[in-house]
């Protein structure tokens, strides 16, 4: 009997032990377990706060390669107008020069005729009078020309009205009609702009 009632005592020992070991085993599972969640948990917030911080800075970078676009195309821009302003600049001087030298050109071109009259008349080719005029108007076509000045040509060319006058028509069995027989006077040009028209005379 006593026994019985021993091997029953150890026998609940036993079981209260046992329950003890698996409610050790259960809390330490759960423990476990509870553990694995937070590092978890906490491997998430870490994730997350990493993202948070390569999205902050990928918009950063956004917004900086914005900004050096912004300021590139700004600089285009103004690198642009400033070409721009500087051509107009240099067309604008080149226009005042131009125009300042046309109107001194074109009050010079009396004298010159004058000149090429004067060595018309000078019967004596060898008279000191007379090269002494040669030097001057020729010293004075040679500034002229280096200044752009052109004479237009006229003499047995068909009449043009963009650089020809006509004074008169006559009939001349020698040239083809509308063919320049004479030049009266003289035309000129400013490089490509026409001065003064030639005064021709044509065949009909």
């Amino acid at each position: 009997m006593e026994k019985n009632e021993k091997a029953k005592e150890d026998e609940l020992t036993q079981k209260a032990v046992n329950e003890d070991e698996d409610n050790l085993k259960e809390e330490k599972a759960e423990e476990k377990g509870k553990k694995k969640h937070e590092e978890k948990e906490q491997g998430k917030k870490i994730l997350q706060d990493m993202k948070k911080e390569i999205e902050e800075k990928d918009k950063g970078i956004q917004e900086r390669d914005k900004n050096i676009k912004e300021l590139t195309d700004k600089f285009v821009r103004l690198q642009a107008d400033f070409m721009n302003y500087k051509k107009r600049s240099e067309k604008e001087k080149e226009s005042i020069i131009s125009y300042a030298a046309e109107d001194i050109i074109t009050s010079i071109l009396p004298v010159l005729d004058d000149f090429e009259r004067a060595l018309v008349t000078i019967e004596n080719k060898e008279d000191s009078f007379y090269k002494g005029v040669e030097i001057i108007y020729n010293e004075l076509l040679k500034i002229l020309k280096k200044n752009g000045l052109k004479e237009i040509s006229c003499l047995k060319e068909k009449f043009d009205p963009n650089y020809h006058h006509a004074v008169c028509q006559e009939e001349n069995e020698n040239y083809e009609e509308g063919s320049i027989i004479e030049v009266f006077q003289k035309g000129y040009m400013l490089k490509d702009k026409v001065l003064r028209p030639s005064m021709v005379k044509i065949a009909k």
